[in-house]
């Protein structure tokens, strides 16, 4: 309104709606709306932390909200990545913890505003916290059940059969093999599952249950598992094993489990025509599986081993074996793989 348009000595009358102040030497505010009773750790500056939230001004209007995007926000906090209000608000909480933080202008988005965020104005955000996490994180182990007899540890190289539950820390299943109804069953140290789960498994025993919990960088990392598993997510796997055949010592993909014999090349070569062929190779080795004399590393395609120990055998590729050809890996121990 111009000044020329006013009465000299008028009276005047503003009606007015007050939609936020602030004072510039105001902080940050926040309300705890729900705080887990079992927070057995804080976040700290560092921490990388993954929430929902939603964004509004004092007066209610909505300005943003991880939840219509179906995505948490994901950010390193006490390091600069968000607005120096949130930077601060989300330090020192618990996962699954709920807050609402109000944020002054000169801790938010100044004069300038953003977007649809008015210059200069109070912001208010309502935030659950899903889980965080600091990259110096490994995994943490509970054990809920031990059997009496638990002396027979997993270790590299064992063929594990176990069952498993996997969720968020939230609580939200991701997978079940009870549900699926049957065993994942993997070769300890091989590199068949994510780093985490590898570690968790390591020096367990038969009927043994435990909580293993994985940092991202220990399982799926940034990127997740498409439609599965969100990205920079610390999962929760509930694990009793089950089964437990033990591997082969390191290196080895078949041993002898007795002495082996001085003749060993002319009982593979059963024509005796100086040559072995592969079906005579895998031929006997079974049969020395079978009858106890010998044993293929478990977990793995046993025809697979059997065809890489028949090539290493035949050092010039022409498929056969002569006894010039044939050497056992080390004469000097009983644990020779051919």
């Amino acid at each position: 309104m111009a000044r020329k348009d006013i009465p000299g000595q008028a009276s005047l009358v503003f009606d007015v709606a007050l939609l936020d102040l602030h004072n510039p030497k105001d902080g940050i505010s926040i309300e705890n709306k729900v705080v887990p009773e079992n927070c057995e750790r804080r976040s700290q500056s560092g921490d990388f932390l993954r929430y929902h939230y939603n964004g509004t001004l004092l007066d209610g209007t909505f300005f943003d909200s991880s939840y219509s995007r179906n995505r948490t926000f994901d950010t390193y906090i006490g390091q600069g990545y968000v607005i120096p209000g949130i930077d601060e608000g989300l330090l020192g909480v618990c996962i699954g913890e709920k807050r609402r933080i109000v944020v002054p202008p000169h801790l938010g988005y100044g004069e300038e505003g953003r977007g649809n965020i008015p210059g200069s104005a109070v912001l208010v955000f309502d935030i659950h916290v899903i889980d965080f996490h600091n990259p110096s994180d490994s995994i943490s182990i509970t054990s809920h059940y031990k059997p009496p007899d638990c002396s027979v540890l997993s270790k590299k190289g064992d063929y594990l059969k176990y069952h498993y539950n996997a969720s968020l820390l939230d609580g939200t299943l991701l997978d079940s093999t009870w549900n699926l109804g049957k065993t994942y069953n993997i070769v300890l140290g091989s590199g068949q599952v994510v780093l985490g789960m590898d570690m968790g498994l390591r020096e367990m025993c038969v009927g043994e249950k435990r909580t293993v919990i994985i940092p991202p960088h220990l399982g799926y990392g940034e990127a997740g598992v498409d439609g599965e598993v969100p990205g920079s997510a610390v999962l929760v796997f509930d694990i009793e094993l089950l089964e437990l055949i033990a591997g082969l010592p390191e290196g080895y993909m078949f041993v002898w489990n007795g002495e082996v014999s001085a003749n060993l090349f002319e009982e593979i070569d059963k024509d005796g025509d100086g040559e072995v062929l592969l079906e005579e190779f895998s031929e006997y080795i079974h049969a020395q599986v079978a009858s106890g004399k010998g044993k293929l590393a478990p977990g793995f395609d046993a025809e697979m081993i059997v065809k890489n120990m028949f090539t290493n055998q035949d050092r010039n590729g022409d498929g056969k074996v002569t006894a010039e050809e044939f050497k056992l890996k080390d004469q000097e121990t009983k644990h020779d793989e051919l």
